[in-house]
């Protein structure tokens, strides 16, 4: 019989990996927010869902969504740039029980390394890393990750994605010409959305659950050196960065995630 996995948040990277673990062989349940991306799912073979997360509940068919998937991937971006005020712990907290009375086994939990601090001396973070970052968005993140861990129902990995780069996406289009540009020597932290896929796809299949992995390409130039040198590859005009303050940032250490799935990064920012 076929696993089936239910995925909250069918965009820029769900979709696509929606698609690949139908290529594996699972059966996949997916959501979206908007009503005209329902045939698309449909075209992929997912089963199409329209659910929305909000603090007061969860609107949609969410619990056929979910009925007979023995694992929920939640794949939704926090929305705090829009809506500086939401309360995104108290949305997730509606899903975490709406999961729990469909007998959801096993969950992973799209999370990101802005749950670390950006420091001067750029601290090295492994997944044994305690997330201390202090904005409201992280801080929520950091709360919900501590939710879904302690949540006694269903085990939960956390997969905290660095920089999230594309064919179609990289933050080197919006550097581009820009002045003043912070952190010049802090070093980058970027993955490609091939890798991401790949990666959840192995967690997936290798049954890696109750555990937390950090997920960046081992390659760390410095940000002025790395975009100065990709605008230039690209034709695109070359940011200015500001020298006159002290860079501060990170080096995320993706080892644990390699040794534990044995896995190779495919594409190099």
């Amino acid at each position: 019989m076929k696993t089936q996995i239910s995925i909250i948040g069918c965009g820029w990277l769900g979709l696509p990996l929606a698609k690949n673990l139908i290529n594996e062989e699972y059966i996949v349940k997916g959501s979206t927010t908007s009503s005209n991306k329902l045939e698309v799912l449909i075209s992929h073979n997912i089963q199409p869902f329209l659910v929305s997360l909000e603090e007061s509940g969860i609107s949609g068919n969410y619990s056929e969504f979910l009925k007979g998937s023995s694992i929920l991937i939640i794949n939704i971006p926090p929305g705090l740039r829009k809506n500086p005020n939401k309360n995104h712990v108290k949305e997730i907290k509606h899903l975490i029980k709406a999961a729990e009375q469909q007998s959801i086994e096993k969950v992973l939990y799209i999370s990101s390394t802005s749950v670390f601090e950006d420091e001067a001396h750029f601290p090295i973070i492994t997944a044994e890393t305690p997330p201390n970052a202090t904005s409201n968005s992280s801080k929520q993140l950091i709360d919900i990750e501590a939710l879904l861990q302690t949540t006694p129902n269903f085990k939960t990995t956390i997969l905290r994605f660095g920089g999230l780069i594309g064919d179609d996406r990289h933050p080197a289009k919006y550097l581009a010409g820009r002045t003043g540009v912070s952190n010049p020597k802090a070093p980058i932290n970027l993955i490609h959305q091939s890798d991401c896929i790949s990666i959840i796809t192995s967690i997936v299949k290798k049954n890696h659950w109750g555990t937390v992995f950090n997920a960046a390409f081992p390659f760390h130039p410095n940000k002025s050196d790395y975009y100065i040198s990709y605008c230039n590859q690209k034709n695109l005009a070359a940011p200015k960065f500001n020298t006159s303050e002290e860079s501060k940032g990170k080096l995320v250490d993706s080892s644990k995630l390699v040794q534990l799935l044995n896995y190779s990064f495919k594409v190099r920012p």
